[in-house]
């Protein structure tokens, strides 16, 4: 196992004595020339279902910045196709061809084999630990309710009010649908780490709209049966809950090793709220249009207001921005990785 390896796992249990590791959410994208250069000769799914194209791309940010963590390239809503809802990706944002709107929408998604129909995503992990022997792999999924939001509306939205509705009008239908991409979703995970994933992560994008009690039913609940499942595998399981803040009193008792922070919070703050569990990110995208002097200042902020840094991986607190500057980058990662902890 590598140093990187080292850091980003140790980071995960939560004793990292090593650099303080940082990867980056989308760090596989269009802020990339090479990832451009990529998109100009096939479409967003082809290179999501080409697993030689996968490993290219997840290599691109590491030989460019010593990142610390590869993640899988892919996108939560390819986990739709085989349910039997067919997903394009226009530049406008996905548009799903089936949406549910009654009880009974629910009984049309389909049960599937995973490992058959998701063998390019197994295969891509396995090339990307080939291509980066001593960088760990993230795997990752949507979590069930914000599949459930992409189902219900049919495409993104600012506030996902029908699917909300969808949950308060349908209350039986609601519980059956997240019981079945709860149990998709752990068997998606699960093959990723028998692939070769060395952690997973469950991206709660659309969670941090839901109600404090909702949350705990349609988030805790079926997060806590998913993490449960592959608890065994012993990879490190991380949640990333966008609009983390009112739900930490929830957020302590599921059963992960990781809680990826949103940039409205303080990361210290949320450190403090979870004992036991690491911390990840959690610098505004926003941060990295400013001066090298700014980035650099924004980012010895969140280190020096931490009271530990061995359960520290550093990120944003939300995807990276297509038009982010790359000398911004750069300062961020040699910033964290220079960082020297006060003894």
């Amino acid at each position: 196992m590598g140093v990187k390896n080292e850091s980003f796992i140790k980071a995960c249990w939560g004793n990292n004595d090593g650099r303080i590791p940082i990867w980056i959410m989308r760090q596989a994208g269009r802020y990339l020339p090479e990832y451009r250069a990529v998109r100009e000769r096939v479409s967003f799914l082809e290179l999501c279902k080409t697993p030689q194209l996968i490993a290219d791309v997840v290599r691109q940010p590491i030989a460019r910045f010593d990142l610390d963590a590869a993640i899988l390239f892919s996108d939560i809503l390819t986990l739709l196709e085989p349910m039997g809802v067919g997903v394009a990706f226009p530049e406008g944002g996905p548009q799903l061809n089936f949406t549910l709107r009654r009880p009974d929408d629910v009984k049309r998604l389909k049960d599937f084999d995973v490992t058959k129909e998701f063998s390019f995503v197994a295969d891509g992990i396995r090339l990307i630990k080939q291509t980066l022997p001593d960088v760990p792999v993230i795997g990752f999924s949507g979590s069930p309710f914000t599949l459930a939001c992409y189902l219900i509306e049919g495409k993104g939205s600012k506030s996902f009010d029908k699917a909300k509705q969808f949950f308060q009008q349908y209350p039986s239908a609601a519980e059956e649908l997240i019981d079945f991409l709860s149990d998709v979703i752990a068997r998606y995970l699960k093959m990723q780490i028998k692939a070769g994933a060395d952690a997973v992560q469950l991206f709660s994008s659309w969670d941090g709209i839901l109600s404090f009690e909702d949350f705990s039913q349609y988030t805790a609940r079926p997060v806590n049966a998913i993490f449960g499942q592959i608890k065994r595998f012993g990879a490190p399981r991380i949640l990333f809950v966008n609009n983390i803040s009112p739900y930490l009193e929830i957020i302590k008792d599921i059963d992960c090793d990781v809680v990826g922070v949103d940039y409205r919070a303080c990361l210290n703050r949320v450190a403090v709220a979870l004992p036991g569990k690491s911390v990840q990110g959690n610098l505004d995208p926003t941060v990295l249009f400013g001066s090298r002097e700014h980035v650099i200042e924004r980012t010895l902020q969140i280190l020096d207001n931490l009271e530990h840094h061995n359960n520290l991986i550093f990120n944003l607190g939300h995807g990276i921005l297509p038009e982010t500057p790359l000398e911004s980058v750069a300062a961020m990662v040699e910033t964290v990785h220079g960082y020297e902890r006060e003894q």
